[in-house]
C-alpha cells in the first residue's frame, strides 16, 4: 500500500510521455508466438524464476485525476497498470512487429479489407471467458464519437457496424478500406479488451491480464495480486504495487532506501552515478524516446515553411543530445522511428547551418523573430533542451523566450496552445505515429499538420499489399516531413530504469511501450 514514510511520493504525479504511446518490422499476419517474450530473452543470466513476494514500482503519475480505465491510458504509469490488469489482441515486439496476444492468429482476405481474427482461450478475472462479443464491445466503446479515448484514431479503419462475431472466439473485422498493417490496429496503445458491460473501472476493474485488482488510490498507489488462471501462465510475483513518485529524486531515493524495488524513468546523470556501483541495477532501453521540438504549422510564425526549415538548421543535435540527455541517446534527423521499418535512413543527416537559417528567416521576413518555447520539468531533459536551443537560436538572430509549464497539465496544455514546445514520444510503428499525429483527423496532432494529399498517401500505403511498394510510399511521406514538417526531432533517448539487486527477469532490449517493457508478470524477486 501507499507508504506515508515516502514524502517524495505524496506529491501529485506528473504527466509522462505521449504515445504510446507506444514501433519496426510489421507483421502482415500473426506468426511469432508470445513465448518469444519469455524468460529465454531475459538479461544477465538471472537464473531460474522464483515464485512469491511483492514488488513495488515507482512511476510518475497523473495526479488525483488518475483512473484505471484502460481506454483512458495516456501516461507510462497508466500503460503499466493497464497491461497488468488487461490484455490487447496484439502488442509490439522489440522489433516493433505486431505479436499475437489475446488474438491467437489473424488472416486477411485478398483485398486487405476483411481480416479474420481468432481469439485464444483466455478468461477474465471473474472466470468468464474472453469472447468475440467482449472484443467488439471494447472497440465500439473506444470508437464512441462522444469520447476521446487514446486508441480511437487507431481503430478508425474498422467499420464496427459491419464487423461481426463468427463464433465465440472468431471475429470478422470489416475495414473501411484496404489496410495492410491491420495488426498494428490490434496492438494500438490503449486498445485493451474489457468485459462486455464493464463500468466500475476504479473500484472493481476486471480484465484478463496477469494481475487482478486489489486497491487503488488515484495519485498515490494501486495494488494488484497474481491471477493464477492467466492464459500465459501465472506471474512469479504474489503482489504488484504501483506507487506514484512525482520527482525523479523521489523515485531514486525510494529505490536506494529499499522502499521500492523498481524505479521508472531515471535521468542519465543518475544512471551514470550509480551504474556498476553495486547498490542498484541500471537498465537502459535503447532508442526508446523520441526527443523533439514541436512547431505548430497552422499559426505564425510556423505556418511559413521557410521558418520551419530555418529552425531545422538552427538545431545542433549533437549539443542537444550531449547536454540535455547527458549523451544517453543518438541524434535525430527530424523523422520519427530511427531504426524502425520504413524509416527513411537514406536522407542526409541534417547539420546546423546558421547562415542558411538566417537566409531563410530573411526570405520569410522574420530576421528578428521572437518566439515562446513551452517546456516543463515534466520529462527528463526538457528544461535543459529548451535552454540549449534558446542559445543556439540566438546565434541565428532569433529570440527564444522559455516558458515553464505545469507538470500536471503540460501535455494537455501544449496540444492546442502555444506555437513551439518541447515534445517526446515513446516507441510505436512509424505507421502508428503517422495515423495518430499527422493526419487531418488525428486526435493528438500536436504540430497541426493537416494536408489532404498527405492523408491520401497514407491511405495509399495502407492499401498496398507489397511491402517494398508500401515502403516507397512511406518514403515519399517522410521526405515531405523532412522538408517541411512540424517536428524538429533532434534525438532518440535511452529509457533508463533502476531496480534493486533482487529484481530479476527485466528485459533490456525492449523499448518503452513495447510488450516486454514493464512486463511485471515475467519479473521475479531473488
Amino acid at each position: 500500500m501507499y507508504d506515508e514514510r515516502l514524502p517524495g511520493l505524496r506529491r501529485r504525479g506528473f504527466l509522462a510521455a505521449t504515445g504510446a504511446a507506444s514501433l519496426g518490422a510489421l507483421a502482415l499476419a500473426g506468426c511469432a508466438g508470445s513465448d518469444d517474450a519469455g524468460t529465454d530473452k531475459k538479461s544477465k543470466g538471472d537464473g531460474a524464476p522464483r515464485r512469491g513476494g511483492r514488488l513495488r514500482a515507482a512511476f510518475a503519475g497523473g495526479g488525483a485525476g488518475e483512473t484505471l480505465d484502460p481506454h483512458k491510458a495516456s501516461l507510462f504509469a497508466d500503460a503499466a497498470r493497464a497491461k497488468a490488469l488487461y490484455d490487447k489482441l496484439a502488442d509490439y515486439g522489440a522489433d516493433l512487429s505486431a505479436q499475437p496476444r489475446l488474438a491467437e492468429k489473424w488472416e486477411p482476405n485478398a483485398s486487405l479489407d476483411r481480416w479474420q481474427v481468432t481469439l485464444r482461450e483466455a478468461t477474465f478475472h471473474d472466470g468468464r471467458p474472453v469472447t468475440a462479443a467482449d472484443v467488439l464491445h471494447s472497440y465500439r466503446r473506444i470508437a464512441d464519437p462522444r469520447q476521446a479515448f487514446r486508441a480511437k484514431a487507431s481503430l478508425e479503419p474498422i467499420d464496427l457496424d459491419a464487423s461481426r462475431a463468427t463464433g465465440k472466439r472468431g471475429i470478422e473485422f470489416v475495414l473501411k478500406r484496404p489496410t495492410a498493417e491491420f495488426p498494428n490496429v490490434l496492438a494500438a496503445f490503449g486498445a485493451y479488451i474489457i468485459p462486455e458491460g464493464a463500468s466500475d473501472f476504479d473500484r472493481k476493474p476486471i480484465g484478463s491480464g496477469p494481475f487482478r485488482f486489489a486497491s487503488f488510490t488515484p495519485g498515490r498507489s494501486a495494488s494488484f495480486r497474481r491471477f493464477d488462471d492467466y492464459w500465459e501462465g501465472a506471474p512469479h510475483l504474489d503482489e504488484l504495487e504501483f506507487v506514484v513518485a512525482n520527482e525523479e529524486s523521489a523515485r531514486v531515493n525510494a529505490l536506494l532506501g529499499g522502499q521500492v524495488e523498481y524505479a521508472h524513468e531515471l535521468d542519465p546523470t543518475t544512471a551514470r552515478a550509480h551504474e556498476g556501483k553495486g547498490r542498484i541495477e541500471i537498465v537502459r532501453l535503447r532508442n526508446s524516446a523520441m526527443q523533439a521540438f514541436c512547431m505548430k504549422t497552422d499559426r505564425p510564425p510556423f505556418d511559413d515553411p521557410s521558418v520551419r526549415q530555418a529552425f531545422f538548421l538552427i538545431a545542433d543535435r549533437r549539443e542537444l543530445v550531449d547536454g540535455a540527455l547527458s549523451g544517453a541517446g543518438v541524434i535525430g534527423n527530424d523523422l520519427f522511428g530511427k531504426g524502425y521499418e520504413y524509416y527513411a535512413d537514406g536522407l542526409p543527416q541534417r547539420e546546423q547551418d546558421l547562415d542558411r537559417a538566417r537566409a531563410l528567416l530573411k526570405r520569410a521576413g522574420a530576421e528578428k523573430l521572437t518566439v515562446t518555447l513551452d517546456t516543463s520539468s515534466v520529462a527528463a531533459g526538457f528544461t535543459e533542451a529548451a535552454g540549449i536551443f534558446r542559445d543556439q537560436a540566438a546565434k541565428a538572430g532569433v529570440t527564444v523566450n522559455v516558458r515553464m509549464g505545469s507538470k500536471d497539465s503540460y501535455w494537455a496544455d501544449i496540444l492546442d496552445n502555444g506555437t513551439l514546445c518541447c515534445y517526446r514520444s515513446g516507441a510505436m510503428p512509424i505507421e502508428s505515429h503517422i495515423s495518430q499525429r499527422l493526419l487531418t483527423d488525428s486526435t493528438t496532432n500536436a504540430t497541426k499538420w493537416k494536408h489532404k494529399d498527405f492523408d491520401a498517401l497514407y491511405q495509399q500505403a495502407q492499401s498496398t499489399r507489397d511491402a517494398t511498394d508500401r515502403a516507397a510510399v512511406y518514403g515519399r511521406m517522410q521526405r515531405r516531413l523532412y522538408t517541411e514538417g512540424g517536428f524538429l526531432i533532434w534525438g532518440f533517448a535511452d529509457w533508463i530504469i533502476g531496480t534493486s539487486k533482487t529484481v530479476k527477469g527485466v528485459v533490456a532490449e525492449a523499448p518503452a511501450n513495447t510488450l516486454d517493457w514493464a512486463r511485471f508478470d515475467k519479473v521475479w524477486l531473488a
